[in-house]
């Protein structure tokens, strides 16, 4: 059922309201699935009824949520894709060259560690119902922290590192879960591809980010540049929150304790396998996308100007993995896609360091954002295809990126 009363109006209590023709997806599109309801009880196993669930498929609402979603992945996870940004301009110019690279990057890899462990808060809380809470405030949040960090004074690394690192990473970590988990509510047989599309934000707004700030640093400043930044996502956040909409509702487990949810799924091996591939995984796979135009410039290869291209490349690249692979995914399996895609992953990221030209620059940026793109774009479906019901899909999200955000401040 599909709820048309705006996000603001829509009680916890509320149960979904009667489809519009307008919204209704065609009949021939509709997934009916029978979930196990499994709630963890009091000696560790679930106890399960059987649920039947329809799934949409498509129609109005679904899609207008998806692209609400996607223009939210668009300023909040696309912004911290474009932190390379910030921390070639802060080791070279901001920081006064009073702190190396390593010890700058500590920016980003707090923000990334905030937006990936708080989704352990974030998943349950989504569970219990409270998505629009959820996205205002993590909104809030966010924007706020943007202004802050305008009034960071050149050399300040504290300052720069608290609004940055800890105040933007905490609110697009409350944003984060919720918003991808939501578009599970209408899909089933397409929910791969539908977070994929949802995915596909945050490589268009880093891509887009990446440009905006290059330019605007160099005509503008960077107090400046970061108001028009927090404004202009400010803008984006607004209309997101007030597309989207949730469809089912709330319906947590009779036992919400997290420590029970978290000793049934780490009963099954195959969750365990991607908690500990994915920690893994993201330890290095995030380097590219903090010191690639750094790297480029401190090797002098290129034009600054050049240089400052090659993020926007490899993040406009992640849209072609994010969406069209994710394609043969019903051909394929979804594990056997991620697989390679890390291993190519790897290989370029060696490839970068022997590097001695710009055109073999773009051509790994290139490379890089197609398969990078790829394991990003089905990461969260990989750990929701888990799921035995709905109902635990922001809890098997949250533990997994709350294990996984552990490697990142070490990581970068």
């Amino acid at each position: 059922m599909v709820s048309s009363r705006p996000a603001w109006l829509l009680a916890r209590s509320e149960r979904p309201q009667t489809q519009t023709n307008l919204n209704k997806p065609n009949e021939k599109d509709a997934e009916t699935v029978i979930n196990a309801d499994a709630s963890p009880s009091q000696n560790g196993h679930s106890d399960e009824k059987r649920v039947e669930v329809t799934y949409p498929e498509g129609g109005l609402q679904a899609w207008t949520t998806v692209f609400a979603i996607w223009l939210i992945q668009f300023s909040t996870f696309g912004y911290t894709n474009a932190y390379g940004v910030f921390n070639d301009y802060y080791v070279r110019i901001y920081m006064e060259g009073k702190y190396s690279s390593s010890t700058v990057s500590w920016i980003g890899s707090m923000q990334l560690w905030l937006v990936m462990s708080s989704g352990i808060i974030s998943g349950r809380l989504y569970d219990l119902g409270y998505f629009y809470h959820l996205l205002i405030g993590g909104s809030i949040i966010f924007v706020f922290s943007l202004f802050m960090l305008s009034l960071a004074q050149p050399g300040e690394f504290y300052q720069i590192f608290l609004a940055q690192g800890v105040g933007a990473g905490l609110g697009i970590g409350l944003i984060y879960v919720p918003g991808i988990a939501v578009v599970s509510q209408y899909f089933y047989r397409r929910r791969t591809l539908a977070m994929a599309v949802v995915a596909s934000g945050s490589g268009v707004g880093a891509a887009l980010q990446s440009i905006m700030l290059n330019k605007l640093f160099q005509r503008l400043g960077f107090h400046t540049t970061v108001r028009i930044s927090a404004a202009f996502n400010a803008g984006l956040l607004c209309i997101g929150i007030l597309l989207s909409r949730t469809r089912l509702a709330p319906n947590p487990p009779k036992d919400s304790n997290l420590l029970r949810h978290m000793k049934v799924f780490f009963r099954e091996p195959q969750y365990v396998a991607v908690v500990l591939g994915t920690f893994f995984n993201l330890m290095g796979l995030f380097f590219p996308t903090f010191f690639l135009q750094l790297n480029a410039n401190q090797k002098k290869i290129m034009s600054e100007s050049l240089a400052f291209y090659l993020l926007p490349v490899m993040n406009a690249s992640t849209v072609i993995g994010r969406v069209i692979i994710p394609m043969m995914v019903p051909v394929l399996g979804i594990f056997n896609i991620v697989t390679p895609s890390v291993f190519i992953c790897v290989i370029l990221i060696f490839c970068e360091l022997a590097v001695t030209s710009a055109g073999g620059y773009f051509v790994v940026a290139v490379l890089y954002g197609v398969f990078w793109g790829a394991y990003v774009g089905m990461f969260a479906p990989m750990v929701g295809s888990l799921a035995k019901t709905d109902s635990e899909i922001g809890a098997r999200m949250g533990i997994c990126f709350t294990f996984n955000s552990q490697c990142n401040p070490f990581s970068v």
